[in-house]
């Protein structure tokens, strides 16, 4: 096999991840583009999107975000350019184009033929765009002679590959976990071709060659699990939300793999939040700060529940209730305390309206300093007042996804804390 000329993107390889709040050093993003420009109302729902951003002005505040990361020295990665990488090379382009292929809405197999065809055309750039974008019917050209039935009755739903528009969203696919990734298992058919890139990443991608062979986690285990309810919370403790997008049997699958290798960690906290569309993942209600400060929507402070896992006997799990949460962070990080700070502002109208923003969403750049959107007003003047440095971005286009800062990020790379 050929491997091509990765030229800058042949650096570090070092990726790990053991605390949330350690130095950002490297992250892997996608900057919204084409896969959002075919959105149409009727198909919102199916590809899980609430309403149709301004490309333009999405891509501006983007492109904001991350110049707001690399101004305090993180590398960043872009989806779209690694997945350009190994498409370069012959035998991952014709795994990856069978997998849509087979996992896409095709009626026949002449028709796959046809679009196979098409993609094995296009340059890596053009494919990557594609399996990103989408493929419309109307782009698949037939001559007469190859038109059939299938060709003229169709239904309704306007791709043969569908478009990606939740991908900006990194941090669901996949999580560093320690030095090890877990490739995630989505919830939903309209996001598993962002684990199944991913997962080619992990593979076949030399910026990815330190986690190759240390995958918690793969979409083939099929429980479904998603990034945004993972947090590391220390290098050895793990807080996972049972959510409407992580299954508890995803949780004691990923638990069991963590605490039977060399991984470090010994204990997973399970945060059990309301199954509920507002609160997707732990991070749209939960995030940590600092050592010690962590965020919080009070609408569900009350209502959660939590349960730690410990190794067992043999591979089973040992498992236990816990009186609160903020009890059980302070037993398993070993604080004399911790600062729950509520979002809103303590006042329950404005932290309905700014979780609905994603104000409890912050991304840690290092202990005690984190991104949020500059919109979510009270919500930032309450992190500073309990000593959070808060960098604000715009969020006017970004937030239409219902994803904040934490969302939008896959950390690679965070320097350990002293």
């Amino acid at each position: 096999m050929a491997e091509p000329d990765y030229n800058s993107t042949m650096s570090d390889t070092s990726f790990a991840v053991h605390s949330e709040i350690g130095p950002l050093e490297t992250v892997l993003l996608h900057r919204p583009g084409r896969e959002l420009e075919t959105l149409t109302p009727q198909f919102l729902e199916e590809l899980l999107f609430d309403d149709i951003p301004w490309v333009d002005r999405i891509q501006e505040e983007h492109d904001l975000f991350a110049e707001s990361l690399r101004a305090r020295g993180c590398e960043i990665l872009y989806y779209g350019e690694l997945l350009q990488d190994v498409l370069a090379v012959t035998e991952v382009r014709q795994s990856i184009t069978d997998k849509v292929l087979q996992n896409s809405r095709i009626p026949d197999e002449r028709l796959r033929d046809d679009i196979r065809m098409l993609l094995t055309g296009k340059s890596e750039a053009q494919l990557s765009e594609i399996l990103i974008g989408g493929l419309r019917k109307e782009e698949v050209p037939h001559t007469e002679d190859e038109k059939r039935l299938s060709y003229y009755i169709k239904d309704d739903f306007p791709y043969y590959i569908n478009p990606l528009p939740n991908l900006y969203f990194t941090r669901d696919p996949g999580a560093m976990i320690g030095d090890g990734i877990a490739v995630n298992a989505m919830k939903t058919a309209a996001r598993s071709r962002e684990t199944l890139i991913l997962d080619a990443l992990r593979r076949h991608h030399p910026r990815f060659s330190g986690v190759k062979d240390r995958a918690w986690y793969s979409p083939d285990d099929l429980d479904s699990i998603e990034g945004g309810d993972i947090l590391v919370l220390s290098p050895t403790v793990l807080a996972v939300g049972c959510s409407a997008r992580t299954s508890s049997e995803g949780i004691e699958k990923l638990a069991g793999r963590l605490f039977q290798s060399d991984s470090g960690f010994r204990e997973v906290l399970v945060i059990q939040i309301p199954n509920a569309r507002a609160y997707m993942h732990l991070d749209t209600v939960f995030t940590m700060l600092d050592t010690d400060k962590f965020t919080i929507f009070p609408g569900i402070k009350e209502s959660v529940k939590v349960f730690r896992l410990s190794p067992g006997k043999g591979e089973n799990l040992r498992i236990d209730s816990e009186p609160s949460l903020g009890d059980a962070l302070k037993d398993v990080l070993g604080l004399p305390s911790v600062d729950l700070i509520q979002s809103g502002g303590e006042d329950s109208f404005t932290a309905a309206r700014e979780q609905w923003n994603d104000s409890t969403n912050t991304l840690a750049l290092a202990p005690g300093l984190v991104v949020t959107y500059k919109r979510n007003f009270h919500s930032n003047e309450t992190l500073r007042r309990h000593g959070v440095e808060v960098v604000e971005i715009e969020g006017s286009e970004l937030v239409r996804g219902r994803g904040g800062p934490r969302c939008m990020s896959m950390p690679l790379k965070r320097r350990p804390l002293v």
